[in-house]
């Protein structure tokens, strides 16, 4: 039984490709999208394989099979830690001001809401309600003539006093403090933008990175006919979210606690950057990975 629970965000910074297995329409290989929302997902295991490729070297194998679980007999004992699927929380989109901005819908917040909670977050805000082909954003900067302009389409946006202080909640925990990251957290505090679920959903289904690829014969060092195939790929700066679960340690070898599982969790890999999904040696897939806030007795718990 798990007795631990954090809330974990990852943050794009380069094209992430979790593959789905499988061609859909044009393109040969798709990122995972949930069935119900056609929302881009990460599965749980695959964030689990690719955080315990990324420690192995060092931890070292014994600490790793004890917490991840044995790669080979795994009936000898249970891992310690369990990684709930990356859900969307917030998707880039070309803006006509500021570049592009950081949308969310009523669907993606209160999905942060519900997982913050259930993982032992404090929010201090609810999940706001919007009207079809209407936008609230935080700051004026992003409108075009009281309009946001998005891609190729308008909309009639107003500021919004209670997406701010949403807006301030996700930069402070989704992101880590310092010099480096300082950029991007004043971008979401001021370029969150709220959208309908249904204009949210157009964005995750038609602005996503579609690369072309060639396979390139062997021996001839040209390319094969019929090589040409498409690759699609979360853009950067998209961010997601997760739990992240752990129990007592189940090997023999370890007596560790939840808490220090937990603790030994998030000293690896909080603030850290990791590869996860597809396309590694082209420099795919590198995610900023960071734990919320959590507080407790009080006291917050970094």
């Amino acid at each position: 039984m798990f007795e631990q629970t954090r809330l974990m965000f990852l943050y794009c910074v380069t094209p992430v490709h979790m593959g789905a297995g499988q061609a859909m329409g044009v393109i040969d290989n798709p990122i995972q999208r949930e069935r119900h929302t056609n929302h881009p997902n990460m599965a749980g295991s695959g964030i689990k394989g690719a955080l315990r490729h990324h420690i192995n070297g060092s931890w070292g194998k014994n600490l790793v099979d004890r917490l991840f679980g044995p790669e080979s007999n795994s009936s000898d004992h249970a891992g310690a830690v369990s990684f709930g699927d990356g859900q969307l929380l917030a998707f880039p989109v070309r803006s006509l001001k500021q570049a592009f901005i950081y949308a969310v819908s009523p669907t993606t917040l209160a999905r942060l809401k519900r997982l913050a909670e259930l993982t032992g977050t404090d929010t201090d805000w609810e999940v706001p309600i919007i009207n079809s082909d209407y936008a609230e954003v935080c700051d004026k900067r992003v409108l075009n003539d009281d309009k946001l302009v998005l891609e190729a389409f308008e909309y009639q946006a107003s500021v919004s006093v209670d997406l701010k202080l949403i807006a301030k909640w996700i930069a402070d925990n989704a992101l880590p403090e310092g010099d480096t990251h300082r950029f991007f957290r004043d971008k979401i505090k001021a370029d969150l933008v709220l959208l309908p679920d249904d204009a949210i959903t157009h964005f995750v289904e038609n602005a996503t990175v579609v690369e072309a690829h060639v396979r390139i014969d062997d021996y001839t060092g040209t390319a094969k006919d019929g090589g040409l195939f498409y690759t699609e790929n979360l853009p950067p700066e998209t961010l997601l979210i997760a739990p992240v679960f752990t129990s007592v340690e189940r090997s023999k070898n370890g007596n560790l606690k939840a808490n220090e599982v937990m603790g030994e969790i998030q000293k690896a890999f909080d603030r850290q950057l990791v590869q996860i999904g597809g396309d590694s040696t082209t420099g795919r897939g590198q995610i900023i990975l960071h734990f919320a806030i959590k507080k407790g007795n009080g006291e917050e718990q970094s």
